[in-house]
């Protein structure tokens, strides 16, 4: 009998018992002894019968009870969600407002010195399944109402790292499957995933408040569109954690793999090949990645200026990453720094063939209180550094920067007060400030 079957029976015997003990207590007295012993001995052997045939129908009656609950058990975890599968999530609430200088259009309406108040969320579901241990296919489902917000602009420097703008609509935004071969490499494959989730590691440590920060540098060489994918990434293995360690990563994402009309590894597919090196260990790191396009893929406008947007053309890319982390939390900041170099393969006249980009971002942890982190960053849009047959000064000289504090509310929740801003954002020199409050809750 099953340890949960034993309790029921041992309480049910219990509760029979106990009624019958005392009334064998009141009926007993000491002048009364005797007699009870002679004339009451065939009615306790009558009584002690009819006890265990009582005490046989309860459990009886319990067994199937107990059977019954076993079955609705079973019924209930047959359909319950499933134990290889972990999930967690967040909302962000973003509050705040952006001003663009001498007018700009942001949404489908032209405005001079916008300055609306935008109040916006986004939300966001990360479901990881593991069927070996080792293994695991990652979905991403993800909402927002950024659409019309200036938060959402890709142009001017106000696209925030935790926008989302499809509508209030649930979507799967992300999904592949990760798998190991040996011990030292990593594979990728998916129907939805951008480069810089296949590499052995991150090409920054600095976390942003808007996306033009979010890959240490620029999107000439990391940031591909979301698309369907592969890749595999080395990891040399190492005895001591703090010994350097070298690692390679190389993938591809296909921009119409999905597409009917286009396809992976197609002529009209704008296609994205990467290859990264690393060495360091988890608190430097020095890397260099190599960055083949075509096509025009992905040569998004919140990381570029103008002059830096999209064209039909190839190019090719090289960015370098390095970062540093000290060894206990508090004043002293971690440290990210890169610097993308690019060209346009037959760019036609008057349009850039060289741009470039760099940033700096200094992060803490721990900052004044346990669990709050601030970050300022700076640097420069990609933005061209000589036109084909037009001089070698395109007159873009265009700075970014951001700033914020995180408290730590408690385990799940964090509020973010943050600025930002720019100059020179665009070739005719537009300059933007902004500033949000972002709430972020947990589970």
């Amino acid at each position: 009998m099953k340890l949960f079957q034993q309790m029921l029976v041992a309480g049910a015997a219990l509760s029979l018992v106990a009624p019958l003990a005392a009334q064998a207590s009141d009926s007993m007295n000491l002048d009364g002894m005797k007699s009870y012993g002679s004339s009451e001995k065939s009615t306790s052997r009558f009584d002690d019968k009819t006890f265990v045939n009582e005490v046989n129908e309860e459990l009886a009656t319990l067994k199937g009870r107990v059977d019954g609950l076993e079955a609705q058990q079973n019924n209930f975890e047959a359909g319950s969600f499933s134990d290889t599968t972990t999930m967690d999530g967040k909302a962000i609430f973003t509050l705040g407002a952006a001003r663009i200088d001498e007018g700009n259009t942001h949404t489908q309406e032209t405005k001079s010195n916008e300055e609306d108040v935008n109040f916006v969320y986004s939300y966001q579901l990360n479901l990881n399944s593991s069927f070996t241990g080792d293994d695991n296919l990652y979905v991403r489902i993800k909402t927002g109402n950024f659409d019309n917000s200036i938060f959402a602009n890709k142009t001017f420097g106000t696209y925030l790292s935790s926008a989302k703008d499809n509508g209030d609509a649930l979507k799967v935004d992300k999904i592949w499957y990760q798998f190991p071969v040996g011990d030292s490499l990593q594979v990728w494959v998916g129907p939805a995933i951008e480069n810089y989730y296949m590499l052995a590691s991150a090409p920054s440590i600095y976390k942003p408040v808007t996306k033009q920060f979010a890959l240490g540098g620029n999107a000439s060489t990391y940031g591909s569109s979301t698309s369907p994918g592969f890749g595999a990434a080395y990891t040399q293995q190492v005895d001591d954690p703090s010994e350097g360690r070298f690692a390679v990563s190389v993938n591809y994402t296909g921009k119409g793999g999905d597409n009917a009309s286009a396809g992976l590894l197609d002529d009209d597919s704008k296609e994205f090949f990467l290859t990264k090196v690393e060495y360091g260990t988890p608190q430097w790191q020095v890397s260099a990645a190599f960055t083949s396009k075509t096509n025009g893929e992905a040569y998004d406008g919140y990381y570029h200026t103008k002059a830096g947007e999209t064209y039909s053309k190839d190019l090719t890319s090289i960015g370098l990453r390095a970062y540093w982390k000290p060894e206990t939390s508090g004043s002293i900041p971690q440290v990210q720094v890169g610097y993308d170099v690019a060209s346009v393969d037959d760019a036609a006249v008057g349009d850039p063939d060289e741009m470039s980009a760099w940033m700096v971002g200094l992060g803490w942890t721990d900052l004044f209180v346990d669990g709050n982190r601030a970050g300022v960053a700076f640097g420069s849009r990609q933005a061209a550094t000589s036109y084909n047959g037009a001089g070698s000064d395109p007159a873009e000289d265009n700075t970014v920067w951001e700033a914020y504090y995180s408290f730590k509310v408690n385990d799940g929740v964090t509020i973010t007060p943050a600025v930002f801003g720019g100059s020179d954002v665009e070739a005719d020199g537009k300059d933007v400030n902004g500033a949000v409050v972002l709430t972020e809750f947990r589970f």
